[in-house]
């Protein structure tokens, strides 16, 4: 018994990383959630304020909302609730706040479906009954549920694969070195477990955001003079 529970616990393993791998093809890395703007601005111009804006939009921002929407599409996918699934993929295309954010999602959640399905076909036909291209909340947290990778440590993977990404984008364009944006991944882990805590205790009626900045800094990213994120 005590084999069969550590090969299970090492195929949720290997699951889980490759789910929250860099190496992922979904298009991530092309994306800069409007630090490209706050960057190129002079608002965000070192490590510190780099690592403030990303600090406070693990607290107030749309990720711990995403996060949360994740998570519930987790639940419903456990559940095969396949009205809820399409409630909160819907529910996603109205909260976001500018085009730019919307396609990323789209497109990062269309890549994500398209890859699941190649290594687990069974799972097509969950996919195919959502609006396509779904957002890219909904499709991780329907993998993760199909390949069943721990919720926990599913919601822990998500947030820690957005703020690596933003943490990439400083490390591009600020810039930062490498070592730079280990440190301030490391000093922000713990609260990453703790926001991955509360998620799964948040009511529908906690799903907000306090992200007028970065709503701003989006809108007028496709106006900059030279881009290198798409959003």
């Amino acid at each position: 018994m005590q084999d069969v529970n550590s090969r299970s616990h090492f195929q949720q393993l290997s699951r889980l990383l490759q789910l929250a791998s860099p190496l992922l093809p979904v298009g991530g890395y092309s994306y800069s959630e409007g630090l490209e703007t706050l960057i190129l601005q002079g608002t965000i111009s070192d490590r510190s304020s780099l690592q403030t804006w990303i600090e406070y939009e693990l607290q107030a921002g749309a990720i711990r909302i995403e996060a949360a929407v994740m998570d519930r599409a987790y639940l419903a996918t456990s559940q095969n609730n396949l009205t809820r699934l399409k409630y909160w993929d819907r529910w996603l295309s109205a909260m976001r706040e500018t085009e730019e954010l919307r396609h990323q999602s789209w497109q990062m959640g269309g890549s994500l479906t398209k890859l699941a399905i190649e290594l687990t076909p069974e799972i097509q036909e969950l996919f195919s009954t959502l609006d396509r291209p779904c957002h890219y909340a909904i499709a991780f947290g329907i993998t993760a549920q199909s390949w069943q990778i721990d919720r926990h440590a599913t919601i822990l993977a998500y947030l820690q694969c957005w703020v690596t990404s933003q943490i990439g984008v400083g490390i591009k364009l600020i810039p930062l070195g490498q070592t730079a944006g280990q440190q301030m991944l490391w000093q922000l882990l713990a609260q990453l477990d703790l926001l991955a805590q509360t998620i799964p205790t948040l009511a529908d009626d906690d799903l907000y955001a306090c992200t007028w900045g970065s709503s701003l800094a989006s809108m007028q990213h496709e106006t900059l003079y030279s881009r290198l994120f798409r959003s």
